[in-house]
């Protein structure tokens, strides 16, 4: 597999500039871009299988959202949110020069790509949500939370990718060597030895003022933003989602851009896009005429 190119581009906050980490897959020069963006505890390598996949059409950009990976993390934590990341996200589409992009965003990076798609004139031009619309469970919300910002650590990266399955059994089958390539790139060097977490522990720090009422406002911001949406749509769904629930999935289908459905069998929240038939289903619906 091809190795990506690290790039780092400056964004605005409230307290100066923070670097935001893109990893780039293809040839810097196509002027046909994908932009793969990940979920709210994970980073752009995530998407390593799918971008060697369609690196051969496109120059494909795998950012690290702010406070992961190889980004900075945001000197006042109240600022991880979509339209932090929304903001981030059009600096680095400038960076890139991408007058038009195609969007594949799992989980809280479907979230970034509606509230992006929404936008007028939108840079996006075809959009994959995989496995996230405007109604988030709150019992899926709570799992999330419940793991978010802890304080871990490994001896080994085997012990990690042990832990991490515990947590990520919504991910569905993968084989070990699978789930170590997706359990490298969320460890970083541990003071005193061993591993930690690639992320800002601070992440959690919004979701714990969080109330029904913000809730509510949120789900309605994001359906007005949905509704928005003009471009060609492809909703992916585990079929064991706690997260997307088939109600919510089957009403993005008659609304909005009218998303075309496909589900996965024997995943939950999210599918991870490595296996050979997730991948084709998105090249397919990405290509087409």
């Amino acid at each position: 597999m091809n190795t990506p190119r690290l790039h780092h581009v400056p964004c605005l906050d409230t307290n100066g500039l923070h670097r935001v980490a893109y990893w780039e897959w293809g040839d810097p020069a196509n002027p046909r871009v994908l932009v793969c963006v990940h979920g709210l505890t994970r980073h752009g390598r995530d998407f390593d299988v799918l971008a060697a996949a369609m690196s051969d059409r496109y120059r494909v950009v795998c950012p690290d959202m702010a406070g992961r990976g190889e980004s900075d993390r945001l000197a006042n934590p109240m600022e991880y949110g979509i339209p932090r990341y929304v903001a981030d996200m059009v600096t680095v589409l400038a960076r890139v020069n991408a007058e038009a992009v195609h969007w594949v965003g799992t989980s809280m990076g479907g979230l970034i790509g509606m509230c992006v798609a929404a936008l007028a004139p939108s840079p996006i031009t075809r959009l994959v949500l995989n496995d996230v619309g405007p109604v988030l469970q709150p019992q899926a919300v709570a799992r999330i939370g419940a793991y978010l910002g802890l304080p871990m650590h490994w001896d080994t990266v085997d012990e990690a990718a042990d832990y991490l399955l515990t947590i990520s059994k919504g991910f569905g089958p993968h084989t070990r060597e699978q789930w170590l390539a997706l359990t490298r790139p969320m460890l970083r060097p541990a003071e005193g030895g061993g591993f930690r977490l690639h992320y800002d522990p601070a992440m959690a720090a919004p979701f714990k003022v969080a109330t029904p009422e913000t809730a509510a406002a949120g789900e309605a911001a994001l359906w007005h933003a949905y509704d928005a949406i003009s471009c060609p749509t492809l909703l992916l769904r585990g079929a064991e989602s706690d997260l997307l629930t088939a109600d919510t999935a089957q009403a993005m289908t008659g609304r909005g851009p009218h998303a075309r459905l496909h589900q996965f069998e024997g995943v939950g929240h999210a599918p991870t896009l490595v296996a050979i038939d997730q991948v084709q289903v998105v090249r397919e619906f990405l290509l087409a005429t």
